[in-house]
């Protein structure tokens, strides 16, 4: 699939698979992993591009999670440091995605990281994490490469997404003013602002836990930030399992981002939370089967269903033999398959009515 800024536009949900750091800092795993997202039949393969000296301090702890999983024979920066990819590395990547047919997207975690993905890889659209919605620079420097933005709403408020979007409004709009708070709400509240979102800015929900409990899910928050922002909305999905984002799907996400791995028991912190390939492709063919079963918001019969129309419905019928002259009543009308005669609508107009002609037994009434 070919990404459009016209998102909401778009005939099928973009999913995305999330390799993340699941590489282990190796090129050949990297591509394995895109080979594994290219068969399941994924839209795109997402990595993760940042200088760790540049968005990790060296005393920054591990989350909970990476503890978990990794220990704590490490710092956070430690851990990511071995699982740092360089542009060289990434510039292969990108063409070797460009070979297989998938697209290659990365998740920048610094603005050097970012200038590398558009400015040289030349990638069409940038995903900002959850954990850099407040990151006003980065985001900023983001919108002002005119790009199109996916932007995950983990551990925020509406509040924390308004304000972020206000940094998008205001990079979109080119203005050489000076960033602020106060600008940065102007931006948001104006009817350039609003477009420039509008035609750019798709938005994900997502809970920030790995894996993240199904009672935290809440994925009636897609449909609420809908309505607060007018913007397309999708799914970033840590649960585990293929259900969650299924669901999403069914409640009108257009995009889907989850995490993979070749296999759930090697080292590094997100394998335990990622789907191994067969389930990736499970999920993928799921969610095409549910987008096509969406349909239209409008009530009509199906192609499909009409032929049965006439088995499964049903005709007035005589109950028993019925002379000429002789009154319908409840006693003598009945109400049977197949519907290819009167209706049972017409029922009352029929009883208390005289038969104009002698009806045999199951013979379809007509008025």
């Amino acid at each position: 699939m070919i990404w459009s800024s016209e998102i909401e536009n778009l005939n099928k949900v973009f999913i995305i698979a999330e390799a993340g750091v699941n590489h282990n800092g190796s090129l050949d795993l990297a591509r394995k992993l895109i080979d594994a997202a290219f068969k399941a039949g994924a839209d795109a393969v997402k990595f993760q591009t940042y200088k760790t000296e540049k968005f990790i301090s060296r005393i920054a702890p591990k989350a909970e999670y990476q503890r978990e999983t990794t220990g704590d024979g490490e710092s956070q920066f430690e851990m990511l440091k071995k699982l740092e990819l360089g542009e060289e590395t990434f510039g292969v990547l990108n063409q070797y995605c460009g070979e297989k047919g998938i697209q290659f997207l990365s998740t920048p975690f610094d603005i050097e990281s970012l200038d590398m993905l558009i400015g040289t890889l030349q990638l069409p659209l940038v995903k900002i994490s959850s954990g850099d919605i407040t990151n006003a620079p980065l985001l900023l420097k983001a919108a002002q490469w005119k790009k199109p933005l996916i932007l995950s709403t983990g551990m925020s408020s509406l509040s924390d997404i308004e304000t972020a979007l206000g940094v998008l409004a205001f990079g979109y709009g080119g203005t050489s003013r000076k960033p602020s708070r106060e600008v940065f709400r102007e931006a948001y509240l104006s009817e350039k602002g609003q477009h420039a979102l509008g035609k750019m800015v798709t938005l994900l929900h997502c809970t920030t836990e790995y894996p993240a409990p199904f009672e935290e899910v809440n994925l009636q928050a897609m449909d609420v930030m809908h309505s607060a922002f007018g913007l397309p909305v999708g799914y970033s999905d840590h649960t585990t399992g293929i259900v969650v984002a299924v669901a999403a799907v069914a409640l009108g996400a257009v995009v889907i981002e989850k995490h993979f791995t070749l296999d759930r028991n090697l080292p590094g912190p997100d394998h335990m939370a990622s789907l191994e390939p067969d389930e990736l492709k499970v999920m993928v063919g799921s969610i095409r089967q549910v987008e096509k079963s969406l349909g239209a918001r409008r009530k009509t019969p199906a192609a499909s269903e009409l032929k049965n129309k006439p088995v499964a419905q049903k005709s007035l019928v005589a109950a028993t033999r019925i002379r000429k002259g002789e009154f319908f009543t409840e006693q003598n009308v009945a109400i049977k398959r197949p519907g290819s005669g009167l209706s049972p609508i017409f029922y009352w107009d029929i009883v208390g009515r005289k038969a104009d002609k002698d009806y045999a037994p199951d013979e379809a009434i007509t008025l």
